[in-house]
């Protein structure tokens, strides 16, 4: 790290044991990723909780090049944080996965996920199983009923939301692999 770790401890004793273990997570991290500018931590009881003791929150704030990384564990979240052990571990936990992200951003190695276009159905043919589905861009693309996963062709209504494939079939667009969004499937 370029400069030195800050560690506090808000509403509560300073704890050299526990300043120790966010020392060494913090020294962990740096493995991760070395060019690391700045590493800010913050150990503080969420409130008092006399029937089951204190829970813990945890924020760790780190500074890389470009970007900064804020991780926040609330014990609204994990009852587990009585133990503030637990706490530390997990925010670290989630603050190394974000630094590792971060890392394959910078190589440019990162995957980007393709999402499936969103359509809703413009038209439905039961009897001859078949139907369209209209984009968000105004064309119409054909679908068959063999095309819906998990049979729930007679599910659908007009403006379900699905998602889909499209593919080039022998009269122009068609969709395959079509599946309701949401819950209901049916916005």
């Amino acid at each position: 790290m370029q400069l030195p770790l800050q560690v506090s401890f808000r509403h509560m004793e300073h704890s050299e044991a526990i300043e120790e273990i966010v020392r060494q997570k913090a020294v962990h991290l740096d493995e991760f990723a070395g060019d690391i500018m700045s590493c800010r931590v913050v150990v503080e009881p969420a409130g008092k909780h006399h029937q089951h003791g204190n829970l813990y929150e945890v924020h760790v704030d780190l500074t890389v090049p470009g970007e900064e990384i804020a991780v926040t564990r609330e014990p609204s979240e994990h009852t587990e944080f009585r133990d503030i052990h637990v706490a530390l571990r997990d925010a670290f936990d989630s603050a190394r996965r974000q630094l590792e992200d971060y890392v394959r951003r910078r190589r440019g190695s990162v995957k980007t996920l393709e999402t499936a276009p969103h359509a809703r159905v413009s038209k439905l043919l039961p009897d001859e199983g078949y139907g369209f589905l209209k984009t968000p861009d105004g064309r119409e693309v054909y679908f068959h009923r063999h095309s819906v996963l998990h049979d729930a062709f007679d599910h659908l209504q007009i403006g379900t939301e699905v998602t889909f494939v499209e593919e080039e079939g022998k009269k122009g667009p068609q969709a395959s692999t079509v599946r309701p969004v949401g819950r209901h499937h049916h916005l």
